[in-house]
């Protein structure tokens, strides 16, 4: 990229997915913040007519700060490696796996991390009774930000889904504990922050002013932490994720290591004035004007 010239960064927002307002959040904050560093920003809420607008608006880089289903999946991360556009993130096969929860866990499991035992269940049958022993959580397969869970509790009757669930959804055993999460940017880890709710980790929880509180960087003992920074990388690297990411965990207490497990590795993680990755840059000394800029300057194909 010429010094003279300020890279024209196009940020994809918007999109057609579950996260569609997250995404508009993070993508305002993003282009607000690129262009303080002094990029040329174009701000595409992205549509049908993508490819089109992406190939008038002939930018250097895209900045993508889409979430969900075709901006997170694989799909985008697609049709940009056909314009040869760069990109931030991870690429085709990564984004494709990490969205898709079952089959990242048997990646991890490959790699000797620890997770729960979990099926893919049609939501008929999980609706008619229980496909493993309550307590036990069900979620889309390929949602993100809480879109759609539910806890069923021991003596809970089997859950009534909405009508927005998929035909076929994850069912995983419930997990206790404390909800802690690793940034990884490149190859570094980041920190690992304590999510603190009053009850269950939702999308109001992700997303509302005061939905819960972090403690960065997490009061939890030494070897739950590196535990934490150590599992975040190699996720990172097994799933072949590129720029940055975000792995979620649970801790139990009361069995040591043995009751962290990692729940999803995020590609694209929220970028919003709540979010967790932010919060864990800054933390680090690295500013949200510096963080996007680092993710344009690490942007590419071939990813």
């Amino acid at each position: 990229m010429s010094s003279r010239t300020p890279p024209k960064v196009a940020v994809l927002m918007g999109g057609p997915s579950a996260e569609r307002e997250v995404s508009l959040s993070t993508g305002r904050e993003c282009a607000a913040a690129l262009r303080d560093e002094g990029f040329t920003v174009i701000e595409l809420d992205a549509g049908p007519d993508l490819m089109t607008r992406l190939s008038d608006a002939a930018p250097d880089v895209v900045f993508n700060a889409l979430h969900g289903r075709w901006g997170e999946d694989g799909c985008v991360q697609g049709l940009l490696e056909w314009l040869q556009i760069p990109y931030t993130h991870s690429g085709v096969l990564a984004s494709a796996l990490a969205m898709d929860k079952q089959r990242s866990k048997d990646v991890y499991k490959t790699h000797g991390l620890p997770v729960v035992e979990s099926v893919i269940a049609l939501a008929k049958d999980v609706q008619a009774a229980h496909v493993m022993p309550p307590p036990y959580v069900v979620k889309p397969n390929n949602e993100g930000s809480s879109v759609g869970v539910y806890l069923v509790h021991e003596d809970d009757q089997p859950p009534r889904l909405n009508a927005e669930m998929p035909d076929a959804v994850m069912v995983e055993a419930f997990a206790p504990g404390r909800e802690l999460t690793t940034t990884v940017i490149g190859d570094r880890p980041l920190t690992v922050t304590d999510i603190v709710t009053d009850g269950w980790y939702d999308y109001a929880a992700k997303y509302e002013e005061g939905g819960s509180h972090h403690v960065v960087p997490a009061d939890i003992p030494q070897d739950i932490f590196d535990a934490c920074m150590d599992y975040a990388v190699r996720a990172h690297n097994a799933l072949g994720c590129r720029g940055v990411s975000r792995t979620d965990f649970r801790w139990d207490e009361s069995k040591g290591l043995k009751g962290l497990i990692l729940l999803e590795t995020n590609t694209q993680p929220g970028m919003t004035p709540t979010s967790l990755t932010p919060e864990q840059a800054q933390k680090t000394g690295m500013s949200f004007g510096k963080l996007c800029r680092w993710m344009v300057e690490d942007a590419s194909c071939n990813r």
